[in-house]
């Protein structure tokens, strides 16, 4: 089953989904780990409460830049509470491999970008 996670972890490095800047986005945040050196930077378009388009872009290792992907794909068209709620643990389920400490952080890092700036949209609308 391992194995099974580690090609998707592949796959997703090697073929991004919603790779991008998205044109017009209501939201755009980066966020570093300056452990490693890894960024990854969000984008997207929130209507009707919910996640419509969403882009990344980003420098790094095999598992921050493919959750990048892995979460993109997952989030698109998701309500914004249901991606404000992402946590730690689901993450951990999605990549579907043990990772420890200094992994951990790089799985995370895309998480971190995405709901960073989804709130701070949030805090600046009327």
């Amino acid at each position: 089953m391992l194995n099974l996670y580690q090609e998707i972890v592949m796959d997703h490095y090697r073929n991004p989904c919603n790779y991008g800047t998205i044109e017009g986005a209501h939201f755009m945040c980066q966020e570093r780990n300056s452990a490693c050196g890894d960024e990854v930077t969000f984008s997207g378009i929130i209507q009707d409460n919910a996640l419509v388009q969403v882009g990344f872009e980003g420098k790094g290792c095999v598992i921050s830049l493919a959750m990048a992907s892995m979460l993109a794909q997952h989030t698109k068209n998701k309500t914004i509470s249901a991606i404000l709620a992402i946590d730690k643990d689901q993450i951990v389920a999605m990549i579907g491999m043990p990772l420890g400490p200094v992994r951990l952080l790089c799985a995370l890092l895309p998480l971190m970008a995405l709901q960073k700036g989804i709130s701070e949209h949030i805090q600046k609308a009327p």
